[in-house]
């Protein structure tokens, strides 16, 4: 398969979501139109990031809403349950933790784990959590598919490292600061810094 561009993912996920509210709605099909208008792309973006994965619709007709839901759930890999683990139960972790989307999308919250004695054995939405002591044993026992990083940006390469020792190749990262791994290991950053950056220059703009 081609290399497909993660910001092509990002919209398919968008995608997905507006597919299943036209779904609820009990629509029967979806135009490439309105597809584009969720996903912030054109209507010929939307066939060019489709048709990484085959034929989905006609022209002038549009998407059948079911099959392309069924399809969307298979590229995006939401056909199986996704063991997570969340390292660091701070404000993000424990925003995390309650966040209802994980098991609406197939993400079973594994452990969560810190360093802090303070937090270890606090309960976070019904998950106790656990020394990071733990952690390679834990994932040894019962790995885990993804690993959420919520710690401080000085410890977050040390987690990093530790995790993908421990066989974890998906990591989500909250620490304002690049990861070094392994080519084989997938990193998404989600860095809200430089997102509020990126308004306040769009606020300066608009003011002049």
């Amino acid at each position: 398969m081609r290399q497909v561009a993660s910001s092509t993912i990002r919209r398919l996920s968008l995608y997905l979501q507006f597919v299943e509210e036209v779904e609820r709605e009990g629509k029967a099909t979806v135009s490439s139109r309105e597809l584009g208008e969720r996903g912030g792309a054109t209507p010929a973006q939307v066939r060019k990031d489709l048709s990484f994965f085959g034929s989905f619709g006609k022209r002038g007709i549009g998407y059948p809403a079911a099959l392309l839901a069924a399809r969307l759930h298979d590229i995006l890999g939401l056909r199986r349950r996704h063991r997570v683990v969340l390292v660091g139960a701070g404000r993000i972790g424990s925003a995390l933790a309650s966040y209802p989307g994980f098991a609406a999308r197939g993400f079973e919250i594994a452990g969560i784990y810190d360093a802090d004695p303070e937090k270890v054995g606090r309960s976070l939405d019904g998950h106790v959590v656990r020394s990071s002591d733990r952690l390679e044993a834990d994932l040894a026992a019962q790995p885990a598919d993804i690993a959420v990083i919520g710690t401080p940006a000085v410890a977050a390469q040390e987690v990093a490292d530790r995790l993908v020792r421990a066989g974890v190749r998906a990591l989500l990262n909250f620490a304002p600061l690049k990861l070094v791994v392994p080519a084989e290991v997938a990193v998404s950053n989600v860095n809200m810094a430089l997102e509020l950056e990126v308004l306040t220059f769009a606020l300066s703009r608009w003011r002049g």
